[in-house]
């Protein structure tokens, strides 16, 4: 019998597991996008935040980015850019903040009461991804 119920157990952990992580991802890149993008591109993504009507050049409708792609969501360049700190010719100027910079700087806050040595390259590109996954499901159907 207990036999029984631990394969049972394991079996739901397998098909369960994964949808928890990535509820945990979409949950990290939402309140990434939240707490720095909406402001500007607006909780739709579609370019009318709060501040947008304070900004030089009007942001990026980031839900019609897949739409202008031939339907394609565009992943690397998106992380590339959202990261910021390689230079991209198809961008153009830099007009919103360069997050890898932004999200070193918080790495470093965020491990500051562990000792040794820590990796901010892997928290940097674990709010990228989040982040960019999250935009992908504000795509327009």
């Amino acid at each position: 019998m207990r036999l029984k119920n631990l394969v049972w157990i394991a079996a739901f952990s397998m098909l369960v597991t994964p949808q928890l992580a990535q509820a945990g991802m979409s949950s990290l890149g939402k309140q990434e996008y939240e707490s720095n993008c909406a402001s500007c591109h607006g909780g739709a993504g579609k370019g009318d935040g709060p501040l947008a009507g304070y900004l030089q050049k009007k942001p990026t409708d980031l839900s019609q980015i897949m739409k202008n792609n031939n339907g394609v969501f565009p992943f690397t360049l998106l992380v590339k850019i959202i990261d910021g700190r390689e230079v991209i010719a198809l961008h153009g100027t830099r007009d919103m903040p360069a997050w890898g910079h932004q999200y070193n700087d918080k790495a470093s806050q965020y491990y500051q009461d562990f000792f040794g040595k820590y990796d901010s390259e892997a928290f940097i590109k674990a709010r990228v991804l989040a982040l960019t996954e999250y935009i992908h499901s504000l795509q327009a159907n």
